[in-house]
Formats: structure tokens, sequence, C-alpha cells
């Protein structure tokens, strides 16, 4: 499958997820279902955080980039790890704050904060807010100032590189919504703009330069070129960076155009570049300064894995075969959005050879509702369960009740016991919040 013990084709031929069967868990969980290994995503934890213990002497912190997956179980099995998270929402922040999470370990993000948000955010001492516009630096240090509280803030910078899978760019100036480009100066006018504010502690600079990146030397240049400028900026304004967040986009493995990575490999870009910090921090005589990572997608991606059961095959002879599951856009998205592409496998025939490509569709009525095209799989029957694999990142997160279907629960899987972290919606849960004005009721 991908080299880790958790995932593999048992004796009975069978897809078999974290010591239990991909067909038992079906039958006793129901479909459409996101399954989630619990051993993968506390193996990536550990992976990240050994890496800075081993690499850095433990100068930092991992965390968790909650976006990807948001839920309490994914809160507690971070904090039972002893990393951090990163939040991008009130919602998100109230998911960990309930679960018990740690708030001066929560990091939040966010382009447009609404007022509520940072309230709520300094009402529960989140250790750190990544500021993202002058705007919000005022409304903040005044909300601060309110509640006599002093608050510590990353600027989010630009750093004028961009990345994507394999290939990275230089660019003089980044167009984003994100952050504040470093070529314009618009990122030492911020860094001037905090460092005048009463209720405000500057830490540092926070940058995130893509996703699903494989190439490391594009966080090698990235980590170059802030702290390139966070020795500008202590020769200007006489501030010496004291944490630094190199963002996530650490890629992973959807289908065999991209690499498979072992948890070392994770490790390795870390090396990188934990070695281009020391670099320049010697370059410029800095201190070393607190690492921060963000990795999301890469911890519960390829732990997670969705189930679903086949209906209806439809064979447009000399044109396509449809294969229609249960589940559909509203539970997956990605394809409709980004023609993201996955691997599927017939979970209850999964050592069975390929004798065609299909299209996998869903079950809405739209017609881009598909979740896969030109996928190999063996002939498949009407009842037969199907596997997308690597849906735990911003599958759950993007879903929807799109034509008031249901979202799919989620179980955890770990030593061939599952249960649920996500209960099933019922038909009470679509129209809870509706209302029928009186005069609609006559």
């Amino acid at each position: 499958m991908n080299g880790r013990d958790t995932l593999k084709i048992n004796k009975q031929g069978h897809l078999e997820i974290g010591g239990m069967d991909a067909v038992a868990i079906a039958e006793k969980f129901g479909t459409p279902l996101y399954v989630f290994d619990e051993a993968h995503i506390r193996n990536m934890m550990r992976a990240y955080k050994t890496a800075i213990e081993k690499e850095y002497n433990g100068n930092g912190l991992v965390l968790y980039a909650s976006k990807a997956f948001s839920c309490e179980a994914v809160y507690a099995i971070a904090r039972q790890e002893g990393i951090g998270v990163d939040v991008v929402s009130d919602g998100e922040l109230y998911t960990a704050v309930k679960a018990g999470f740690p708030a001066d370990k929560i990091y939040m993000h966010g382009n447009n904060k609404l007022e509520r948000e940072l309230e709520f955010a300094l009402d529960c001492g989140v250790g750190n807010i990544v500021v993202d516009s002058f705007r919000e630096a005022d409304i903040l240090d005044k909300l601060a100032g309110e509640k006599n509280v002093v608050q510590n803030v990353l600027i989010r910078i630009n750093p004028g590189v961009e990345a994507h899978t394999h290939a990275f760019v230089q660019t003089a100036r980044t167009d984003s919504k994100f952050g504040f480009s470093v070529s314009d100066g618009s990122a030492e006018a911020m860094a001037k703009h905090i460092l005048g504010k009463k209720n405000l502690v500057l830490r540092g600079f926070h940058c995130h330069i893509g996703s699903q990146i494989f190439e490391k030397q594009s966080f090698v240049l990235a980590t170059h070129k802030v702290m390139d400028f966070a020795a500008e900026i202590k020769n200007k304004l006489g501030f010496e960076l004291n944490e630094l967040n190199i963002g996530g986009g650490f890629g992973v493995w959807y289908n065999d155009e991209d690499p498979k990575l072992k948890y070392s490999d994770y490790a390795d870009y870390l090396k990188a570049l934990i070695s281009a910090i020391k670099e320049k921090a010697e370059e410029h005589k800095l201190n070393a300064p607190y690492l921060l990572i963000e990795p999301g997608r890469s911890v519960v991606g390829e732990a997670g894995i969705t189930l679903y059961t086949v209906g209806a095959i439809k064979d447009i002879a000399g044109i396509k075969k449809y294969v229609a599951v249960d589940g559909g856009m509203f539970d997956n998205p990605r394809y409709a959005l980004y023609q993201s592409k996955y691997t599927a496998l017939l979970a209850n025939r999964a050592n069975e050879p390929c004798t065609e490509k299909v299209t996998v569709a869903g079950k809405c009525c739209e017609s881009g509702d598909l979740i896969a095209v030109d996928v190999p799989l063996p002939e498949a029957n009407s009842g037969d369960i199907l596997a997308v694999l690597t849906t735990g990142a911003y599958n759950y997160s993007m879903a929807s009740n799109y034509n008031r279907n249901f979202i799919p629960a989620a179980v955890l899987v770990n030593n061939g016991s599952a249960e649920y972290i996500i209960k099933p919606q019922t038909y009470e849960d679509l129209v809870r919040n509706d209302l029928i004005p009186e005069r609609l009721k006559k």
C-alpha cells in the first residue's frame, strides 16, 4: 500500500485499516464513512516533534494545522502528543478549547479575523495571534487594552517564494490575500506598527509558501529570505526575532504521480530547514529563533480513508463507465473544486487485478458530482465497498449538506477496534435550524 504497517491487504483479500477489516468497519458503521488511522496520526506528529528535539535541541513546537481536520478527538490526540495547534476561526478555537487543549499552545490565523474572534481569542488566552492587517493590529491592541492583557503576536510575511508540489518559484512581489510583502516594504512597515503598540508584543514572523510541497529547497529558500529580513529588521528597528514560524505545506501521497514518503522523509524536510536557520543565524549574528511548523495535511491526509458502497453502474459504450457510490461532492468536494486526483480500490476485493478504468460518481443532482476519474479498478459490482485513500485532509473540513445529504460520520481505528469521533447526522440535524414563519403555517 504505502509502506506503513497499519494499512494493508489482509489474508481475506480485504483492505485492513489500523488492524481492522474495512469491510467489517463498513458493516458496523455504514457508509459513506470517514475512517481515521490513529496510529498514523500519532506517528506523523512524533516524526516532526522528534526531528525538532534531535536537530534543534527541542527549541521549537509542532503546531497541528487544524483546518485540515478539526474535531475534538484530533485535538485530544495532539494534546496527548505534546504538540500545539493552529486555528483559523473561532469555531476551530472553540472546538480545541472544548476538547481541553491548552490555550497557551494555540496559535490563531486568518486574513480577516472578526472582532468577535479576536475577543474570544483573548478571553481564551491563546498563546499567539498571527496578525495579517493594520486594521487587525489596531483592533487587537484596543481589545487587549480593554481587557488589561498583553498579547503575543507574529506578523505574516510573504518572502517572495511560492511553491506547489514539485515546483517553486521566486517572485519579486507576492500577490496574495495573506501577509505583507518583504520586497515592497509593507512587512517592515507592519513590524514598526506593531512595535509601537502598547498591548501587543511582537515575537517574530510567520510565512507559508504553499501546499502539497515535495521540494525541500523551497522551504530552505523561504527560510533564508525570512532570516535575511529578520536581520534587516534588527538593524533598522532594533527588534530581534524570537520566533520563526515557517508554516506547513508538506506533501502527501494521493496517487502514483506523488512520491510515497516515509516518516523519516518528513524529518528530513525539517533537517534541511533547521540547517538553513542555523546557517543564517550565524551569518547575521542572530540568536537561533524558536521554531514553529504547521503540518496539517501531512498529519491526517493519508490517515483518512473514505468508505462507500457501490450502487448504480452505468457503462456508456465507447465513452465512459460510471461507478456511482452513496457519497459524493457533499463529503469530498475536492475533485469538483480542484480536479484532485485520488487512488481507490474495492475494499472487499483489494487483491484482485484492475481490469478497467472508471469514473467514480456521487449521488448528488449535479453533473459535476464526481469523486475521481480514470480510476483503475476490478470490474465493480453493486454492493462492493469502495475505499478512496488519502481523504483525511480537507474532506470532512469542506463537507456540506448539499442536496440535504448527511455529512458522513467519522470513526477512529486503532489496534483492531473502531469508535465514533463524529457521530452520524439525523434528519432532525438537517432541519434543526429551520423556521417556518407563522404566516406560512396557515
